[in-house]
């Protein structure tokens, strides 16, 4: 017999295969961690490729034509993604996010949101299926995306003034594009449309305020803008803690130009605290991860493109769930190794991370997973 031969980007994250407890774990829709956190949102990266080099998520200087990415056997297929999607809701997840890299660069993605659409929670509910994209090529596909039964999407901009998004997608892309994938999305029904702006200082905080005006006035509140705080993700994006605008500056800049009135979180777990324009002219969202960590509600589970499980953003290690897909292990032993590791969760880092002293290693207890890698 010849050796198998793991290609190497599969060992980039190494991790091990979870347990299958001896006395089975039977799914009621109630699972909770270690801190007493339910299992409600799961975050399904379907490819690792991305066509935008964002100093803070794929720098350039890393992710070059050198980079080996994952070879599509690695990839957990359409079907893989679907039976574990089934385990996970059964377990209480209501909101499924597909992410990448960038997402809609998986071809025939609409056949996998189809299968998704069919899943129904133990109660009959359809699931809450989105989908998170640079919108770079969401123009040619929101219709298509729509109708195999995407509700929501997610799109990812730093900036309107066109060279500063060149500069900061380092792939010179038009923001006019984007814009007009945003339009299509609208149009297709997709609404309403979140909007996330990575906020970082000196880069693009003058871009707050224009963002702010452009969507409140356009959209006619179907479009959320989201304030992202500039967060230490993974390890190649050279994050420091001057270059974080908290988000308490961002919304004094906007309430310099518009009265804002708090609102109130739509659900358990919810990472943005929401505002809205007291003329009533929609509203918009503060994600606070470095200065007002949200750990404590944290409900979502990350699984990366070929199969393993994160059980947080600033992970440094995660699951195997694909060698367990594919050595023959049932739904009932898939479904009990899952229900262990979740039992077993306690992360915390973003609370932890805020204890630190400023000169703190950024990354205590390990080389963190990379955004680019699960998603965001």
């Amino acid at each position: 017999m010849g050796e198998t031969v793991i290609p190497l980007a599969d060992l980039r994250y190494a991790a091990p295969v979870p347990a299958i407890p001896a006395q089975p774990i039977a799914a009621t829709g109630l699972l909770a961690d270690a801190l007493g956190r339910p299992l409600r949102d799961l975050r399904i990266s379907v490819t690792d490729r991305c066509n935008f080099r964002c100093s803070y998520c794929m720098p350039k200087e890393v992710f070059d034509r050198d980079y080996v990415f994952l070879p599509q056997s690695s990839l957990l297929s359409f079907e893989e993604i679907t039976r574990l999607a089934r385990i996970f809701v059964a377990h209480g997840v209501q909101k499924i996010r597909l992410t990448g890299g960038e997402p809609l660069l998986r071809r025939h993605l609409e056949a996998l949101i189809a299968q998704l659409a069919e899943i129904r929670t133990p109660e009959g509910a359809p699931l809450d299926i989105t989908l998170t994209t640079n919108g770079s090529v969401l123009a040619k596909k929101a219709r298509a995306l729509a109708a195999a039964g995407l509700k929501r999407v997610t799109v990812s901009l730093d900036g309107l003034d066109d060279a500063i998004f060149r500069r900061m997608n380092d792939v010179d892309f038009p923001v006019a594009d984007v814009l007009g994938g945003i339009d299509a999305a609208v149009a297709a029904g997709l609404a309403p449309i979140k909007v996330n702006m990575v906020v970082k200082r000196g880069t693009n905080e003058h871009e707050i305020v224009p963002m702010a005006r452009y969507f409140r006035d356009r959209y006619d509140g179907q479009v959320v803008l989201r304030f992202i705080e500039y967060m230490d993700v993974g390890a190649s994006n050279g994050w420091r803690m001057d270059e974080v605008l908290p988000s308490a500056q961002v919304l004094e800049r906007l309430r310099e130009h518009w009265a804002m009135e708090p609102l109130d979180p739509t659900v358990t777990g919810e990472t943005a605290e929401r505002w809205r324009y007291a003329d009533g002219r929609g509203e918009i969202g503060l994600i606070s991860s470095v200065t007002q960590a949200f750990c404590r509600d944290c409900n979502r589970a990350r699984l990366s493109t070929e199969g393993k499980l994160f059980l947080c953003l600033f992970a440094t290690q995660g699951h195997d769930l694909r060698t367990l897909l594919r050595s023959g292990a049932s739904d009932a032993d898939i479904t009990s190794a899952l229900a262990a590791v979740w039992a077993g969760r306690s992360d915390r880092y973003s609370e932890l991370r805020a204890g630190l002293p400023a000169d703190a290693p950024a990354a205590p207890g390990g080389r963190r997973v990379e955004m680019s890698y699960i998603g965001g």
